[in-house]
C-alpha cells in the first residue's frame, strides 16, 4: 500500500490570511441626524453646542464611522469638527458606513505591511473569513503582495484561483 503524501503541506506555498490582521476594538457608527434641526438642517451654533456637550470619552479606543442617515446636506467642516473631538479618543475616524471604516483600517494596515517574506514565493490569499474583512482589503493585499511574490492565488490550497504570475 502506498503512503498518502500531503503535497500542500510540502509545498513552498505561503498562506496569507487577512483575518489574522483584523485589529481588535469596537466599531461604531455615529449618526448625526439627531444633531440637526428637524433632522435636516445643520444650524452651526446648535450643532457646535451639541458636539461640545457630547461625552467623547465613550469612544476611547473605538473605530468610528461618522454618518448622517437623513438626506441633509452636511458641510465638510462639520465632519472635520467632529473628527477633531474624536481624535484624542478614537483609534480611527472616517465619514461613511462600517464597510468604509473597515476598508480604511485595512488600508492603513496593508500600507505598512512588510511583504519581504513573500519575495519570489507562491502566495495564496485566503478567501474565507469569519470577521468582516472588506472586499477592498483583498485588492489592497494583491496589489502589495504581487510586487514581490512569484505568484498570487485566491482561496484555499486545495481549490485556489490564480490571480497573478510573474513572467
Amino acid at each position: 500500500m502506498s503512503e498518502i503524501v500531503n503535497r500542500v503541506a510540502q509545498s513552498k506555498l505561503i498562506t496569507f490570511d487577512l483575518e489574522e490582521l483584523y485589529p481588535t476594538g469596537q466599531r461604531l457608527v455615529l449618526d448625526i441626524k439627531d444633531w440637526l434641526f428637524e433632522g435636516l438642517i445643520l444650524r452651526e451654533k446648535e450643532f457646535r453646542t451639541k458636539a461640545l456637550e457630547h461625552d467623547w470619552t465613550q469612544y476611547q479606543d473605538h473605530y468610528v464611522a461618522l454618518t448622517c442617515s437623513s438626506d441633509a446636506i452636511i458641510p465638510g467642516w462639520a465632519y472635520m469638527f467632529l473628527a477633531s473631538r474624536l481624535g484624542p479618543f478614537a483609534k480611527k475616524v472616517v465619514v461613511g458606513d462600517l464597510e468604509t471604516l473597515e476598508t480604511a483600517i485595512y488600508q492603513d494596515i496593508l500600507r505598512d505591511l512588510d511583504v519581504s517574506t513573500f519575495k519570489d514565493k507562491p502566495v495564496i490569499i485566503k478567501g474565507c473569513s469569519h470577521k468582516p474583512v472588506p472586499q477592498n482589503a483583498y485588492i489592497f493585499a494583491v496589489e502589495k503582495i504581487q510586487e514581490v511574490a512569484k505568484s498570487v492565488m485566491y482561496g484555499e490550497a486545495c481549490s485556489s484561483v490564480p490571480i497573478f504570475k510573474r513572467r
